[in-house]
């Protein structure tokens, strides 16, 4: 059967259908053209294109902000976005709780929670993603005491591949919640959440330059120095920055570089550098010691609102690629990266970005039963192309190995289903959920056939 027309679906589908589509992620790595899009208003809506693509044997993979640097969201077949699910449906000031359509951005989530007095305890550094997209991902922020963000989900609705609508809690079809708390949109559609919250809070976060070898030698104080730490290694040099920040009543302030500074200096003549190196890549360490000095060599101070103080630039496009380790092991692998990128004379981008999230029981968390460090390491595109990236993946991906090493699931990757599996002890608990909702693959797409479900049928 060929491409299915819009013509041919009934009424209320040609409304929210359209052709002609292509998806293309954020940092331009992967894109794809399915045959229609489909961007529903309701759980009804979702409820018949999933009948519809079940009628017509045809694959379904939701996305949203496709900031996602893998090929997660693709799909050839139908693609669904829920971006116009957007409402906030209740709101439990006493207990710090909010129940919202899956579809909402972050950025949306912030101001109706601010409205209502309420804030999220932790986040990434982006709020563009809708609140599906981060919790089926199980993405992060930092902090030795906070978990993931799916660990704040209380109960969620799922509509699944026979378009069955499950409210799934720890009470009620609780091994369906287990697995769904970070899906990778494999289980079905999540139309709604209940996300617990804490009261509306400002943050003061302090940035300062530390030489990352005294850090490494001091890394359990670092981890613990504030309720939110992070580091940023800048390869090429012995420099680092730690970024500290605890909740605070102070009244909203900054100190630090100025906003022409920061901004144009920061964004746009670095960009214009970075392109310079495209022709000579051995510039690059030189450009690196350069933007610290210039930009991070002083200390930073800012008092705002959380979420402002959690977010941050992620500047260009970008090649990228994070694992997860026990936290302890970190300080061992950070110093064999170096050593790999020295004697194998990369010329790699900064920052090295380095992330502490406490163990939880989500069961495809990479947080999963262990202290945690995220490492991330990143080349910015175009100028990617030009350096030998993928030698820089595999040197760092074969570290991660040695340390029983889980990647963020929105990266690309290389590991295998056999791989994953010996990584996580629920894994095959998962598999077993995934196949009871959806054992003809519906969500299924080419990541979590490369990645997850090759050979399912042995299961």
């Amino acid at each position: 059967m060929g491409p299915y027309q819009i013509e041919q679906l009934e009424p209320e589908l040609q409304q929210i259908a359209v052709d002609n589509f292509t998806f293309q992620n954020w940092a331009k790595t992967f894109k794809c053209t399915p045959e229609l899009l489909f961007t529903p208003v309701t759980e009804s809506q979702v409820q018949k294109v999933i009948l519809l693509a079940k009628k017509l044997n045809k694959p379904l993979k939701a996305f949203g902000s496709g900031h996602s640097p893998s090929d997660l969201a693709c799909s050839p077949g139908f693609m669904i976005n829920i971006d116009k699910m957007n409402r906030l449906l209740n709101v439990d000031s006493k207990n710090s709780t909010a129940t919202v359509e899956a579809g909402m951005s972050l950025h949306t989530l912030h101001k109706v929670l601010r409205e209502n007095g309420l804030s999220l305890s932790n986040l990434g550094s982006i709020s563009d993603q809708s609140i599906a997209g981060v919790m089926a991902t199980a993405t992060h922020g930092t902090g030795a005491h906070f978990g993931c963000l799916s660990t704040i989900i209380l109960d969620l609705t799922l509509i699944t591949a026979d378009g069955s609508i499950l409210y799934c809690s720890p009470t009620e079809n609780r091994d369906v919640f287990e697995a769904a708390r970070c899906s990778l949109g494999s289980l079905g559609i999540i139309t709604r959440m209940t996300l617990q919250a804490e009261p509306d809070f400002k943050l003061e976060a302090i940035q300062k330059p530390y030489k990352f070898s005294d850090v490494l030698n001091d890394w359990d104080a670092v981890i613990h120095s504030a309720e939110h730490a992070r580091v940023w290694w800048y390869p090429h040099t012995d420099d680092c920055v730690v970024w500290r920040a605890n909740r605070t009543t102070k009244e909203i302030s900054r100190k630090g570089p100025s906003f022409v500074m920061e901004n144009w200096y920061g964004f746009h003549a670095y960009q214009a550098m970075l392109n310079i190196t495209r022709y000579s890549t051995s510039l690059i360490p030189y450009l690196t010691k350069m933007m610290f000095k210039t930009l991070h060599s002083k200390p930073i101070e800012v008092v705002d609102v959380s979420n402002k103080v959690f977010n941050f630039d992620c500047l260009f496009p970008q090649y990228v690629n994070e694992w997860a380790i026990d936290w302890k092991d970190a300080p061992d692998m950070l110093r064999k990266l170096d050593k790999f990128i020295s004697e194998n004379d990369l010329k790699v981008h900064f920052p090295v970005e380095i992330r502490f999230v406490d163990e939880d029981d989500v069961w495809l968390s990479p947080a999963y039963g262990r202290k945690t460090c995220y490492i991330g390491v990143i080349m910015y595109r175009p100028y990617g192309k030009v350096v030998p990236y993928k030698k820089y993946w595999k040197g760092y991906e074969d570290l991660m190995r040695e340390y029983n090493g889980r990647p963020h699931w929105a990266k690309a990757h290389g590991q295998t289903r056999k791989d994953l599996e010996a990584s996580y002890p629920k894994f095959n608990d998962f598999l077993r959920v995934r196949q009871q909702l959806d054992p003809n693959g519906m969500f299924l797409n080419d990541y979590l056939k490369r990645h997850v479900v090759s050979n399912e049928a042995k299961l």
